[in-house]
């Protein structure tokens, strides 16, 4: 199948499609004229790619994940070890946008909102504020 049969199929964009390729995480056939040429277990790598990325997980990660679905003797621990880092990355993130989010509000709630130019959200931005 062509390229836009298989973004229809993964759900990709053809640019993305394009860029996995390049950096080789799929290696479709070539037509004779040089076009790719999907079948079933490329588009299947695709969908595996896109529910990768949607999960979080980086390139690299997905690389070494495809590593693992590919090897038929892996250990299911090898999979749930880069599962559970991506868990605790998760939650590192979540607890900063916490604080961000307390600190916000925080300033939001001490700016009176009015006409007056004094806001004590830019004068933090500003570096202005004790902390």
């Amino acid at each position: 199948m062509n390229i836009g049969e298989a973004s229809k199929q993964s759900l990709l964009p053809t640019k993305t499609i394009r860029y996995y390729e390049d950096i080789d995480l799929i290696k479709p056939a070539r037509t004779h004229s040089g076009y790719r040429d999907y079948d079933e277990k490329d588009v299947h790598r695709l969908r595996f790619l896109q529910r990768s990325r949607s999960l979080g997980f980086t390139i690299e990660e997905c690389r070494l994940l495809l590593s693992l679905y590919d090897d038929g003797n892996r250990a299911s621990a090898d999979v749930k070890v880069i599962a559970e880092a991506k868990i605790a990355e998760i939650d590192r993130k979540v607890t900063e946008l916490e604080s961000l989010k307390l600190t916000l509000a925080a300033l939001a709630k001490n700016c009176h909102g009015d006409d007056k130019p004094d806001c004590p959200i830019i004068d933090d931005l500003a570096g202005l504020r004790d902390h």
